[in-house]
């Protein structure tokens, strides 16, 4: 931890501002903490604005010149087009794959919780945002990652005892083509045998509107969730936590929520936001709140608790009383379905926090 360069609270290092301070900041400050770090990883420190063509796969639209990367680091300009950096390009996704048993650990295990079987979880490479916190930070490593074919991943979706497919990542929009594609296949392997598969996905949805559309149509069609990750409201908050503009993220929820929500006869949308110590406070969520709230206080909202990670492993764990206030805020906005995740890094169970929060007290043995 340091000084805020601005108050003088704590602040997390490679940041230099408090969460307080952040709005006071320009932009080329909030997003120079990003640089060095993407540019140790081979990226784009920035969002490419100088090549002629732009990439439409979600909402940065990069523009990179001849032989340069998109933001994402898994597209690039060749030959004046864009190409993914690995061989077979959009035939093939860049992954890693797994087996979970239901009820998942996945953000909204809630809507799994009474399920049997098993859950493809598959992880993309790649993400359009560059999250300072970002807990699953290995998808910066392409050289880690494997490829698959879309019906080589459809041919797992389908093994015995699988119940539904989860993309995350990353995040899926780099590759949500062949993610759709894979889906697809997917639901026509399983009609053809009888069986029902879910699809799910976990994203922070700024993805291009066209194929969150695909994607959430598919998602309801299959009974599954839409999960959109709402990290930050505040747009200087943004920059200094995920280097881009979340706002689109915003803008694709309520359009999914228009568009689907009134078809869907179950929980079929749903958001998260990770409490970032000092950061995502109680009045950053009480506006992300209010937002969902406008749409449905009946959307469910899972308040995250934060764990150290990638660039702010200086900060700890989301503080207790943070956690109260946030989901305090998110219930004066109006909603009615309100959750907490990794509340074990509390030391809390669900039943356990819900006392602090009704009784005021700091320790639910008091």
């Amino acid at each position: 931890m340091r000084r805020c360069k601005v108050c003088g609270a704590e602040a997390a290092e490679l940041l230099g501002y408090c969460g307080r301070c952040v709005p006071q900041a320009q932009a080329s400050e909030l997003l120079r903490p990003h640089v060095l770090p993407r540019r140790a990883l081979g990226l784009p420190p920035t969002i490419p604005r100088d090549g002629d063509i732009t990439c439409r796969l979600c909402a940065n639209a990069c523009a990179p010149g001849e032989g340069e990367l998109g933001y994402c680091g898994v597209r690039v300009v060749k030959g004046g087009r864009f190409h993914y950096v690995w061989e077979g390009g959009a035939e093939k996704g860049l992954l890693h794959s797994y087996y979970d048993p239901l009820p998942t650990n996945c953000c909204a295990a809630w809507f799994c919780g009474a399920e049997r079987g098993r859950n493809l979880a598959v992880f993309f490479y790649g993400c359009n945002f560059d999250c300072l916190f970002c807990q699953n930070a290995q998808h910066k490593h392409l050289e880690d990652g494997e490829l698959v074919t879309a019906e080589e991943l459809a041919e797992r979706a389908l093994a015995p005892d699988v119940e539904c497919v989860c993309f995350f990542g990353g995040s899926p929009e780099p590759q949500l083509p062949f993610a759709i594609r894979a889906s697809r296949k997917a639901m026509e392997k399983a009609r053809k045998s009888g069986r029902r598969i879910r699809i799910c996905w976990e994203w922070n949805g700024a993805g291009n509107p066209n194929l969150v559309r695909q994607a959430a149509e598919i998602s309801l069609e299959t009974g599954g969730i839409v999960k959109f990750d709402l990290k930050a409201w505040d747009e200087k908050r943004a920059l200094a936590l995920c280097g881009v503009s979340t706002r689109p993220s915003f803008e694709n929820f309520r359009m999914v929520a228009e568009e689907f929500l009134p078809r869907a006869r179950y929980p079929f949308l749903t958001a998260t936001t990770l409490l970032v110590p000092g950061y995502i406070d109680e009045e950053e969520v009480a506006k992300i709140a209010e937002f969902i709230a406008s749409i449905s206080p009946e959307i469910p909202y899972s308040l995250l608790v934060f764990y150290p990670a990638f660039c702010m492993a200086d900060l700890g764990i989301t503080p207790r009383e943070q956690v109260v206030r946030c989901f305090r805020a998110a219930e004066r906005a109006g909603l009615k379905r309100l959750y907490v995740g990794n509340l074990h890094l509390l030391g809390l169970s669900f039943t356990a926090f819900l006392s602090l929060v009704r009784n005021g007290a700091s320790d639910p043995q008091n």
